[in-house]
């Protein structure tokens, strides 16, 4: 009896058990539902001449998760909307007033964001670049974006939108990124934000929001980068904004905010600082010499303000300040020798005439009222200064201190200095991804202004070829670009070059023909002279002989003592030798410190960035998501294990970087894309049935690999064509093994749903988050359908088949009804013999039946595609 009353209560439970997860199915199935209709109701409210949205297309069943396919649209595992990301350019317009402040632009025809000659610095070092082929949406922003309960991430810059910000989207919970760039949104700022307490990215700049920054945002102490920059923002700064301990990136500029700088800047929370631009104001009062305890900020732009007083000499503690314009205030008083500690400033404008905010370089605003007295300190990597109304000497000797060497730019009217026209210019630098740089965006401001004025005086400065530590000027005339000066200098007796590593210019310079009397005598030494000379040359003969014998002990010591001389938050471990040094550094230099005109791809892992680390020694950096990975001794440990698989067709894992601020892999690039970008293009080319074999058979046999040989062995979790990379000539590799194991291996949290992508998802995967070998025998099958014929896993054209229909239905349907030759794209069917093709199909179709059992094991794969291997 009591047996029996076990046996009862163990049914109930179980019952109740499954009547649960039912109960939890059917209610996340009716979210993703309501979350397709907010979707169809968004498209229908917003204007979109350019179809942007047309693959928004309503479906006739309600069970289906198509709209995580959608344009701008990703979804997590449960397929519940995490991302909305339409980034817009232009092209549906035709021209529009945007921004606030003193900024009036027109963004009709043009390819960039917004008018970079006419904002020359705004977003410096982070500002992005679009297509005007995209298009843009209008209208207001609809409410029913709030339906989409597990946004994370809502981008919607640079389209048209106006009105205000429905206050309903302050309240998300889930949101790290809200990203409103480049619209005309007008109204104020919310009064409550109660709801964004995981908010990372906020990013309101190039609108025409008003009044004052208010108190709700002191709640977003979560925040890393705040752009309310170019709107009509008033009052004061407010204090708690120096306080968001996480904060790297504030752009305030070109409001109307007034008073004086918080002095709360650098008492506290401020390590993470790296990009500071207030420039464009009406702040007064002295420059906050709390500033100087923010030693990892990069760029300081207080340009435009009313600041008095002096440049603080606790900013010689900012050791990796690059950018620092203090110019059109009202700042006095000695140049701080102080500087000269910030060893890796490049960019110092002390004085500008030209007004950063005035597009025809008439005054405008703020005049120019800083008169600073001194010299200007050694700087090693100065490239660009303006100090128009300083007195003292340039660089201390110009004409014998090193300190120069690097300059490309320096606008001066000093009594000591040369005067020099620069004129008849009708080109200016416009490549606006290099723009995005400071030394390039100074220096094209700088060249442009200097174009639309008659008699412009500046100096230019070079050093010469042979070294000789000469600062070699010559008068410019007629000169349109610095790229051109070459053809425009006369007499020229001796030559020079400046290159930048971003804009590769270059230049010729010639010393001016100087007097009869002059020669003589410069050829009359007498005996101090010589002594001197020959003094001076054996101390650069000795100092010359220790940097090299430096450079080559640290070549030839072996490479764990190198590596102990690294820090360690820096060190890069490597497990493929490939032949040049690989170091945090020059990683970071070869990817543009991962800027986006490098990135070659993206996925749910991150960004792939090419890099050239040595020339012609090209890798590819995975740049993974950081948040992710929270346990950085498993995620030693798991990529140790992947550093040591080898296979003729997986990407080689050349060595990775794991600290608690970056973390990225390095692999073997290859040249000839995904195999996506291939099955796009392939209608322009001509594809025999041989390489899509070799494709099809290089993929299996990596695959077998991983179930197989290794050890652990390994399932891949997330085969798609994006994963798998192509060479020159069709042999194909397979990326991003393991990837989903190191994730859920690294996550403190328990994983609950799945790795993968919709539409190469197992069935058995998606409902129950069991793997197996056969998920990766089903990701394989929907691979080779989409490689046969010209269709996507989830292809709008199956929309009109109902429910879940994608190219696994289709497929199966064809062939059942006896139509094989319709699955294969136009040209394959006639390049190969038919019943092999027909054979490979029927393999597809095996690979990706419900059945288990019934699937192949990627073994049998490789064999059967052997056994049908083109002759010839």
């Amino acid at each position: 009896m009591l047996r029996f009353l076990l046996v009862q209560l163990l049914l109930l439970l179980g019952i109740s058990c499954f009547s649960g997860k039912a109960a939890v199915s059917l209610l996340e199935e009716r979210e993703r539902v309501r979350e397709r209709g907010a979707l169809l109701e968004f498209k229908s409210l917003v204007s979109d001449p350019s179809r942007i949205l047309s693959s928004w297309v309503s479906t006739n069943d309600s069970g289906d998760a198509h709209h995580c396919s959608w344009f701008g649209v990703d979804c997590d595992a449960q397929f519940r909307v995490s991302s909305l990301k339409i980034v817009g350019g232009g092209g549906s317009g035709s021209g529009r007033r945007g921004g606030g402040g003193k900024f009036n632009y027109d963004l009709g025809g043009v390819v960039d964001c917004f008018n970079v000659s006419k904002f020359p610095f705004y977003g410096l070092g982070l500002r992005r670049i679009c297509d005007a082929k995209v298009g843009k949406l209008g209208g207001k922003l609809p409410r029913v974006i709030v339906e989409l309960r597990k946004l994370r991430v809502l981008s919607l810059p640079f389209h048209e939108f106006s009105g205000g910000i429905p206050g309903e989207i302050w309240g998300l919970d889930n949101l790290e990124v809200l990203d409103l760039e480049g619209n005309l949104f007008s109204g104020k700022l919310p009064v409550s934000v109660k709801g964004l307490n995981r908010l990372r990215v906020l990013n309101l700049g190039l609108n025409r929001i008003g009044g004052k920054i208010p108190d709700s945002f002191s709640g977003l102490i979560g925040l890393e980068w705040l752009n309310l920059a170019a709107n009509e923002l008033e009052g004061l700064i407010p204090v708690f904004v120096a306080g968001f301990p996480r904060l790297w990136g504030l752009y305030l500029s070109s409001n109307q905010l007034k008073g004086k700088i918080p002095d709360a800047w650098g008492r506290s929370n401020c390590q993470n600082l790296k990009y500071l631009d207030l420039s464009g104001n009406e702040l007064n009062g002295k420059i906050p010499i709390s500033l100087g305890n923010c030693q990892k900020l990069r760029v300081l732009l207080l340009f435009s303000n009313v600041l008095q007083g002096v440049i603080p000499r606790e900013f010689g503690q900012l050791r990796k300040l690059n950018v620092l314009d203090v110019s059109r205030n009202s700042l006095s008083g000695d140049i701080p020798s102080e500087l000269g500690n910030c060893r890796d400033l490049s960019i110092l404008v002390l004085s500008n005439l030209e007004d950063p905010y005035s597009s025809h370089g008439a005054a405008f605003g703020h005049r120019e009222s800083n008169l600073f007295r001194g010299s200007i300190p050694t700087l090693p990597k100065l490239r660009i200064l303006s100090g128009i109304e300083f007195e003292g000497e340039i660089c201390d000797t110009m004409n014998t201190d090193n300190s120069c060497k690097s300059l490309v730019y320096v606008d001066v009217s000093s009594e000591n200095a040369p005067k020099f026209t620069f004129s008849a210019c009708d080109s200016q630098i416009s490549n606006s991804r290099q723009l995005n740089h400071g030394p390039t965006a100074y220096l094209s401001f700088f060249l442009s202004r200097a174009c639309l004025r008659t008699k412009a005086k500046f100096l230019l400065v070079h050093r010469s070829r042979n070294d000789d530590a000469h600062s070699v000027v010559k008068r410019l005339e007629n000169a349109r670009l610095l790229s051109e000066l070459n053809s425009s200098l006369d007499e020229t007796v001796s030559s020079s070059s400046v290159q930048s590593s971003s804009e590769n210019l270059q230049a010729n310079a010639a010393e001016s023909p100087s007097g009869e009397g002059e020669r003589e005598s410069q050829n009359q030494f007498n005996s101090i002279e010589i002594a001197s000379i020959a003094s001076a040359s054996v101390i650069v003969l000795v100092l010359l002989a220790l940097v090299i014998l430096f450079i080559y002990t640290r070549k030839c010591a072996p490479r764990d003592s190198y590596r102990i001389q690294v820090y360690e938050r820096r060190e890069i471990r490597v497990f493929t030798d490939i032949g040049v040094p690989l170091t945090f550094q020059n990683i970071v230099k070869a990817t543009d410190s991962f800027s986006a005109g490098n990135c070659i791809g993206c996925g749910g892992f991150g960004a792939t960035y090419k890099a050239e680390v040595s020339p012609g020694v090209i890798v590819a950096v995975k740049r993974l998501s950081v948040g992710r990975f929270h346990c950085i001794q498993q995620f030693d440990a798991e990529v140790k294990t992947l550093g040591r698989i080898r296979h003729a067709n997986l990407v080689t894992l050349i060595g990775y970087h794991a600290s608690e601020t970056e973390m990225f892999l390095i692999y073997n690039y290859l040249p000839g894309g995904n195999l996506e970008r291939f099955i796009q293009e392939r209608l322009t080319k001509s594809i025999k049935w041989k390489a899509l074999h070799k494709i099809a058979l290089d993929v299996a046999q990596a695959i077998a690999y991983l179930h197989d040989e290794c050890n652990p062995r390994v399932i891949h979790r997330d085969i798609k064509p994006s994963n798998i990379l192509l060479d020159n000539d069709y042999k194909a590799y397979l990326s991003d093994f393991g990837l989903s194991r190191l994730l859920e291996n690294s996550e403190t949290h328990a994983t609950t749903g799945v790795a993968g992508t919709f539409g190469y998802l197992a069935p058995e995967y998606a409902m129950t988050c069991r793997v197996s070998e056969k998920a990766d025998v089903y990701s394989y099958g929907v691979v080779l359908l989409e490689l046969i014929s010209d269709k996507k896993a989830l292809d709008p054209s199956f929309s009109s088949h109902g429910n879940g229909f994608n190219i696994v239905s289709w497929a199966h349907m064809l062939l059942r009804q006896g139509r094989a030759k319709e699955v294969f794209a136009a040209g394959i069917w006639e390049s190969g013999p038919h019943d092999d093709l027909v054979e490979v199909l029927h393999l597809a179709v095996k690979c990706t039946v419900d059945t288990l059992s019934i699937r192949p094991t990627m073994k049998q794969a490789v064999q059967l595609l052997k056994q049908l291997k083109p002759i010839g």
